[in-house]
């Protein structure tokens, strides 16, 4: 796994050891950052579930102003750290070791907002479900923008009730991104 484009450009990343942890891989990502392209500058970013933040980091690669990587795993955690410090990005980062849900409520409880919040947690588990709800839409910027990476199978059919709508789907075979919008 590296990163793609931007100042940390071809920057070999590590990632934690075993299967807790599936990275987005390079052509899915680039795929979703040819979507991106047009937002990323100056942003100010969210990456939950950011297991060795390889998304927020090629974000921060790009040209977004700034990223906080949520992750309760300390394998995860130690290896965000350590690709940070070695793509020199930490400056413009935050770690946050958490579970996402309790992450969103101490966020939101700061007043904090993003532009941009990627959040692709395990799959077949509800997650996404669970941290969307606590989420609504209090941390999303005017015009901003959430993307989940899901099973091409999980269903979403609950945003409306939340006063969100999917604006896109990006399906890649077994998996697939939504991105969702405010509503209205």
């Amino acid at each position: 796994m590296r990163v793609i484009s931007g100042s940390a450009n071809r920057h070999r990343l590590v990632t934690p050891k075993g299967l807790k942890v599936r990275p987005t891989t390079d052509r899915i990502k680039e795929t979703l950052f040819n979507i991106l392209a047009p937002r990323i500058a100056d942003i100010r970013m969210l990456d939950l579930f950011a297991g060795s933040g390889g998304i927020g980091i090629e974000a921060l690669s790009r040209g977004a102003a700034s990223c906080v990587f949520v992750d309760n795993d300390r394998d995860s955690m130690r290896c965000i750290k350590e690709n940070l410090e070695s793509c020199r990005l930490a400056d413009r980062a935050q770690t946050v070791f958490s579970d996402a849900t309790r992450a969103v409520s101490g966020l939101k409880a700061q007043g904090r907002k993003f532009d941009i919040i990627f959040m692709d947690p395990p799959y077949g588990r509800e997650l996404e479900k669970e941290v969307l709800c606590a989420m609504k839409d209090d941390l999303l910027a005017e015009d901003g923008l959430i993307i989940v990476e899901a099973e091409a199978d999980t269903d979403f059919g609950y945003l409306e009730e939340l006063g969100l709508t999917a604006v896109r789907v990006k399906e890649y075979g077994s998996n697939k991104h939504i991105f969702i919008e405010r509503k209205g």
